[in-house]
């Protein structure tokens, strides 16, 4: 599933800022938890001194066996001559408030009397809970993530939807660019640099392109009109020698099929320059057209072919369908539209034609399958119906509606109907 920039850069940012502060966080954990035990440390190694001084001043304290208001306790040595050495551990001790055993600092050494006799000293304060300690630093950090996350997405939102405006645009106009209409691409005014760059590269490329197209559409057109003749003398001349009573049966027969390919080649040849004038906009002039009138004189041009087929058609009226296009494009669009139905059909098959205002519906039975929709309306695309088609009737006909971007083209089979629907 696809997703914008804005928000493909918002997610890897937040997974960075997730990683970097947690591992940021376990640092930092460390880095305090040393700095607060080195304080409190301190706090010990400097009441050791004081107590000391205190003993030495009031003999008496050396009779304080338990820890009492004050937190420590003096107990006789049983070693002699043992050296000063400061022993600190982490102990957990009952507090009756909290009815727990909670993280205490303890500091273990020894002294002399003035008349050298050894005593141990303890000394024990309370020390910060760390799993407490732990539990709010996680919730501090958790709440500046979500802080720093939703800033990002509102400087996401506000500044970078704001600089990525430009590219919206861009991509909105390249998508409104149709193919042989220069103009249909409109450049965005831009002050990015990268935007600009963009700009100018879809110019080069479209440029290009419009320069290819016109070359084969000149090309095309040429090609066809130097075909014509030679196309034309070459059947009459055939023809005449059809007319020579002299020929044997089997010399007709090949002259007739020769005569066919070639009479294929001039359909393909008219085919290809009516792609040719619609492509180059030679059918610019616009009236009103009455899909009705129209559709019921072809349908009365072609009867004897539809009869001659055994083919029975249905003309539902519901509506008058008139539409503003170039008469002579109506009249190739509908007419490739019915010949496509009587083609296409099965014996003693049906023709439905459907007329309201906005929609003209035309149906023919078939036991061949669906076509797929999605080659049907490109140029030499046969499928597996006619070989001898040249694969250009609906292509005339999607050509011709791409002149005209409110009418809609639309290919549906169900029941074994085939359904071509144009829709205002």
């Amino acid at each position: 599933m696809s997703i914008s920039v804005k928000n493909y850069t918002s997610r890897y940012i937040a997974v960075v800022i997730l990683i970097v502060m947690a591992i940021w966080a376990l640092l930092f954990y460390a880095f305090m938890m040393d700095e607060v035990y080195d304080n409190i440390d301190d706090g010990l190694k400097n009441q050791k001194i004081e107590i000391i001084r205190a003993v030495y001043s009031d003999s008496t304290l050396l009779e304080t066996k338990d820890f009492g208001i004050n937190q420590f306790r003096i107990t006789p040595s049983v070693e002699k001559n043992v050296p000063v050495k400061d022993v600190f551990s982490r102990e957990f001790i009952f507090m009756p408030y909290d009815g727990e055993d909670e993280p205490y600092r303890v500091l273990r050494t020894s002294f002399n009397t003035a008349d050298g006799t050894p005593y141990s000293l303890e000394i024990r304060t309370s020390t910060v809970e760390e799993d407490d300690y732990l539990i709010n630093l996680a919730i501090s950090l958790t709440v500046l993530y979500i802080v720093i996350v939703l800033s990002i997405l509102m400087v996401n939102y506000y500044v970078l939807s704001k600089a990525w405006k430009p590219f919206t645009r861009i991509l909105h106009n390249l998508n409104e660019y149709r193919f042989g209409e220069v103009t249909s691409f409109i450049p965005v005014v831009t002050n990015v640099k990268e935007f600009e760059v963009l700009n100018a590269n879809i110019e080069s490329m479209i440029a290009r392109n419009e320069k290819a197209f016109d070359n084969q559409k000149v090309f095309l057109e040429n090609a066809s009109h130097e075909l014509q003749t030679p196309l034309a003398i070459t059947i009459n001349k055939l023809e005449l020698v059809l007319s020579d009573e002299s020929l044997s049966e089997e010399q007709m027969i090949k002259i007739a099929d020769a005569k066919k390919s070639l009479l294929r080649m001039v359909n393909l040849n008219k085919s290809l320059l009516l792609l040719s004038r619609i492509d180059n906009d030679q059918y610019n002039s616009v009236g009103q057209v009455n899909g009705n009138t129209l559709l019921l004189d072809i349908i009365n041009e072609l009867k004897e072919i539809i009869e001659f087929k055994g083919l029975s058609i249905d003309v539902n009226i519901q509506g008058e369908f008139t539409v503003n296009m170039n008469t002579n494009l109506a009249s190739i669009l509908f007419s490739n539209l019915i010949r496509n139905a009587i083609k296409y059909n099965m014996d003693e098959g049906k023709i439905m034609v459907d007329i309201s205002v906005n929609e003209i519906r035309i149906s023919n039975t078939s036991n061949s399958g669906a076509l797929n929709p999605d080659y049907i309306f490109e140029r030499f695309y046969k499928g597996k119906q006619d070989n001898q088609s040249n694969g250009l009737g609906l292509s005339i006909v999607s050509s011709i509606l791409n002149k005209y971007p409110f009418l809609t083209l639309q290919y549906l089979y169900v029941d074994d109907l085939h359904t071509f629907s144009i829709k205002k």
